[in-house]
């Protein structure tokens, strides 16, 4: 099963997810480091993997002319009938943008590049819709993250963290989680650091910032380990 049909099983629940505010890093610290890399708004900004639109959402409030695009239909639906604020938004693969060259002069795609299924194709296209000056603002799961995990006894802030298997192979995960209530599981592909920025320069793109977000209670495990990783580029 390819990471889109994956997604588009579990949108139900992700949707649930997402609309739930504070339980998860989204709305308690990830929502404000993300926004901070994003440009001013400009012509038209395009959200690549928008899920349920949260982030579309936002930036509507920020000034945006959103344009959303997600490979799930349940997600897209629920992009563009939110009661508040819906999106305009159709269903499209990251790899395939509907999209003319040069069309926009933002581009976001927060937690989504990690879970296509072909990483330099999206990447292609994110930069082929963009015009010359243009920025991508992405988010993913660090690879770092997505490389190991915490061995020990649970609850332990200092147990270790270990890298299993190969750093550099790509490999399918499949992480289920549980929290307040709610289930949700996260189908993505682990991919090297070195596999992002190749994919990124192939496609035309300069590497402005770079921002290794985790969680900001040092009580908690992954304060010594970054969660996620944010980036911002230009299209040269």
């Amino acid at each position: 099963m390819t990471l889109r049909e994956e997604w588009n099983q579990h949108a139900h629940e992700w949707v649930e997810w997402a609309r739930t505010p504070g339980h998860d890093s989204y709305w308690r610290f990830h929502r404000k480091e993300f926004l901070s890399l994003v440009p001013p708004a400009g012509r038209l900004t395009v959200d690549v993997g928008c899920g349920e639109g949260r982030v579309g959402r936002d930036l509507i409030r920020a000034g945006h002319r959103v344009f959303a695009l997600d490979a799930s239909h349940a997600m897209v639906h629920a992009a563009v009938t939110h009661p508040e604020r819906p999106l305009t938004g159709i269903v499209a693969d990251a790899a395939t943008l509907p999209i003319p060259a040069g069309a926009a002069d933002r581009v976001v795609a927060h937690m989504s590049l990690q879970d296509v299924d072909d990483l330099e194709r999206s990447v292609a296209e994110i930069a082929r819709i963009l015009e010359p000056g243009g920025y991508l603002v992405m988010a993913i799961v660090h690879p770092l993250n997505s490389a190991g995990r915490f061995v020990g006894e649970h609850g332990d802030p200092d147990r270790p963290f270990v890298i299993t298997g190969s750093w550099f192979e790509r490999r399918r995960i499949a992480d289920r989680c549980e929290r307040d209530g709610l289930g949700m599981t996260f189908h993505s592909e682990h991919r090297s650091l070195e596999d992002y920025v190749d994919a990124l320069a192939d496609s035309g793109f300069l590497v402005e910032r770079i921002r290794e977000v985790t969680e900001p209670d040092p009580a908690d495990k992954w304060y010594r380990i970054p969660l996620f990783m944010d980036l911002r580029a230009i299209k040269r």
